[in-house]
């Protein structure tokens, strides 16, 4: 195993368990306000010090892990659940009319940039949680749908395709059985990828405040709400800003590692 996978595969585990563990417990109360107590540095009123309001930055940083991995995995779920059928029917019909509707609309969707859609679909739609994921999830629909579509079009000369087409297995069905698990280590690794693009996505956001809405801590918020008191307080900056990073970091690490650990390429060469 790689120490690029595990180190990525630490980080990420890290702040997983911290949104899970903010379930149950918090050391403080992320909607408690104690203005007497705001702006202490760390140690001094807690492990990460408070915010402006006096809430504890620990449990901040926590919930906020928890809202940023809630709308990554289900925005990535979005466009796993409709870009990968759609990449598996366009390789199918490679050429057809199918196959041409899904590329172009591919390819209109790339023209235009992610986050600045994003922000104004979240502000048509109104801000909230809700309509980030909705939006994250649209742009990630074309990218797996072209993975998908690029890889499956590499197997579908193969023998073991051409064997399955004679037994009278139809496209749908060679798709689902064949094709599908052949690509799914190519799918877990942009998956991790895109995840990591979902919680820079959704900093974003809230950073606009088109995302999570209050009471919901979120980290771009945080750090929207820390811009003004950098000189006074850093601490309330670095410290969000420092959780997207690491989160981010541990996700591209453990994509980077698992790219290494599934494709069967590297381990020929390794060996």
């Amino acid at each position: 195993m790689s120490r690029t996978l595990i180190l990525g595969a630490v980080l990420s585990a890290v702040f997983v368990a911290a949104a899970l563990v903010s379930f149950v417990w918090t050391p403080g109360d992320v909607e408690g306000i104690d203005i007497a107590n705001r702006l202490k540095p760390p140690g001094a009123a807690g492990l990460l010090g408070t915010d402006h309001l006096g809430r504890d930055m620990l449990s901040m940083i926590m919930t906020g892990a928890r809202t940023s991995i809630a709308v990554a995995i289900v925005a990535v779920g979005i466009g796993m659940g409709f870009g990968v059928p759609l990449g598996l029917a366009a390789a199918a019909h490679k050429g057809g009319l199918l196959d041409e509707l899904i590329s172009r609309g591919n390819d209109l969707i790339f023209a235009f940039p992610s986050l600045v859609i994003a922000i104004l679909i979240t502000a048509i739609a109104g801000p909230g949680a809700v309509n980030a994921i909705i939006a994250i999830g649209i742009f990630n629909i074309p990218v797996f749908a072209r993975l998908s579509r690029g890889a499956a079009l590499g197997l579908w000369t193969r023998e073991f395709i051409m064997a399955a087409r004679v037994a009278g297995k139809g496209a749908a069905r060679i798709s689902a059985e064949h094709i599908l698990p052949n690509i799914a280590n190519l799918l877990i690794v942009q998956g991790t990828i895109q995840f990591s693009l979902g919680i820079l996505a959704e900093a974003g956001l809230s950073y606009v405040g088109l995302g999570a809405q209050p009471p919901l801590p979120s980290w771009g918020r945080m750090l929207a709400d820390a811009q003004t008191m950098v000189a006074i307080a850093p601490h309330v900056a670095i410290i969000p800003g420092l959780a997207i990073v690491l989160t981010v970091l541990g996700l591209n690490l453990l994509g980077d590692g698992l790219r290494d650990a599934l494709d069967p390429r590297l381990k020929v060469l390794r060996t």
